[in-house]
């Protein structure tokens, strides 16, 4: 008996539609890994625009998890209660919304600018992203009931489907992440997982025609697969010209690198994501941020120093400045299509080694010695905060030469509330080190401010004075005092400075729309 019992529960459903058991589990695996491709996709849509940050994760996450909740329930309701609704349509119908996701991301966006940060990041995932990941969710309860056909196995059939849904979920992570965006741009992922989808559910229309001789007609996919080829066309249309020129655009697994140009303003930018990391005046090749003026008078303060470490590469301006001064710099940056574009675009030259791969990784696998080490990480409107704990700075001290120097930029706010991460920076860096100079790049609420750190005195007054150049002691008139109030050592353990950033990440996005526009931001 209990033989027959397990063939009967084996046997394929009289409920399937048409479509054996085996074939449903598959697409219940296939849609698993189409909710995870989208949900990581997002960062793709929105992140050039909001920027990728706790709070534009924070969004995606919860949209799809309330579009999974509902579709759920929706999609159990609709398998009791509505057995003419197939599979099929709600697979197709989510192919179909994921191909009007890139033409309709850019009104979008821009639309959810008013809201700030956090309301524009959030309305903008639920807009985009929400409707195909319902539906996606719906198919986990209609492939459950048309696979179950006794209420004695229901259990079992449940876990089965979840258990491959799951499965598919983890291959399309890996699927997307180590090999699918490091190739191709997200827009053609999109488009691709909507073909995908599209071809999905025809199948199921014609396996089940084929079993049963009738089923759905396949007249709406025809003219889905025609909404979806228009919206391809529609979103490789160039829109109207702006004064900003899209230079070079790539994305690589950790975002959408582009070099614009801005000829009203003489400026080439270098961004990643909703970051500007480099700027440089187009005519003369020379870079615009003014701290990098302050680094690369650096060795001045210790003459005789040869070799310096470079955590962040931006436009690469710094090895070629302190080149002058005899130091060779060995680089370390995290994105390979950043030094590309530096390379490419703003005439970075390596003088030592350029080691491609995260900061807090690579610089534990170091072992050479630094007279001078320059921290100078920024993505986002706000700095890696895992690169600013303890044992982060703990680690640089020990690549350090005696009388080394340590330069780390952090953009904040000099005052006020937001002040309160230069507190903690400070005293973090304090902990290792006994000698501190802090500058501060211009007298406003929010600009950049450089931390030199070392175990001897650091005279600022022996920069500058050399024939042709800078008097004497210029940068003592950038001298800073860091507030104190609520100064906290920074830890593994205890590191709230990202959530201690998101003020300074809305007023860096601000900025960043008056520099750029909306409409680049937007592409």
């Amino acid at each position: 008996m209990a033989n027959e019992e397990d063939a009967e529960s084996e046997a394929p459903a009289a409920g399937t539609g048409g479509v054996d058991r085996q074939i449903l589990y598959g697409t219940a695996s296939l849609t698993g890994a189409a909710v995870m491709i989208l949900e990581l996709l997002g960062t793709r849509i929105i992140g050039p625009f909001y920027g990728v940050s706790l709070y534009v994760w924070t969004s995606l996450i919860s949209v799809a998890m309330i579009a999974l909740a509902v579709g759920y329930g929706v999609g159990g309701r609709l398998a009791d209660r509505a057995p003419r609704f197939r599979i099929a349509h709600a697979v197709g119908l989510a192919g179909l919304l994921c191909a009007l996701i890139p033409p309709a991301a850019k009104p979008v966006l821009e639309a959810t600018n008013a809201l700030g940060l956090r309301g524009g990041a959030f309305t903008s995932a639920l807009i985009l992203f929400f409707f195909p990941l319902m539906l996606l969710g719906m198919v986990g309860p209609l492939v459950i009931q048309r696979s179950t056909e006794r209420l004695a196995v229901v259990g079992k059939t449940s876990g089965n489907v979840y258990a491959v849904s799951t499965i598919g979920s983890v291959v399309g992570t890996l699927l997307f992440g180590f090999f699918l965006l490091p190739t191709i741009g997200s827009r053609t992922i999109l488009f691709g997982l909507s073909g995908a989808l599209l071809l999905l559910a025809v199948l199921l229309v014609v396996l089940e025609r084929r079993n049963t001789g009738a089923g759905v007609s396949l007249h709406p996919f025809v003219v889905a697969g025609a909404i979806v080829v228009f919206a391809i066309v529609m979103d490789g249309r160039s829109g109207a010209p702006t004064a900003q020129t899209l230079v070079f655009e790539t994305e690589s697994p950790y975002g959408r690198v582009r070099v614009v140009d801005d000829r009203e303003r003489n400026v080439r930018w270098l961004m990643s994501d909703s970051s500007t990391i480099s700027a440089v005046q187009i005519d003369s090749g020379r870079p615009i941020l003014p701290y990098l003026d302050i680094l690369g008078a650096v060795p001045e303060m210790r003459p005789g120093g040869t070799r310096a470490l470079l955590v962040g590469l931006g436009g690469g301006f710094l090895p070629r400045d302190l080149a002058k001064h005899g130091v060779v710099t060995d680089c370390i940056e995290i994105d390979q299509a950043v030094a590309d574009a530096a390379r490419d675009y703003f005439g970075f030259e390596p003088t030592g080694e350029l080691i491609v791969g995260d900061g807090r990784y690579e610089i534990h696998r170091l072992e050479t010695e630094y007279d001078f080490i320059f921290h100078d990480c920024f993505t986002g409107g706000s700095v890696p905060s895992h690169l600013l704990s303890l044992e982060v700075i703990e680690e640089l001290r020990g690549l350090m030469r005696p009388g080394g120097i340590l330069a780390l930029n952090f953009f904040g706010f000099t005052r006020g509330e937001g002040a309160q991460a230069l507190a903690a920076i400070e005293a973090t860096m304090a902990e290792v080190f006994p000698e501190i100079e802090v500058l501060a790049v211009a007298d406003a609420e929010l600009c950049d401010v450089l931390f030199f750190a070392s175990d001897q005195p650091i005279d600022l007054e022996a920069v500058g004075g050399s024939e042709g150049g800078r008097p004497a002691g210029w940068l003592a008139d950038f001298a800073f005092d860091v507030p104190t109030e609520g100064a906290f050592v920074i830890t593994d353990d205890f590191n709230p400075l990202e959530h201690m950033q998101q003020k300074k990440s809305e007023a860096y996005r601000e900025t960043l729309v008056e520099r750029v526009g909306l409409d680049v931001l937007g592409k």
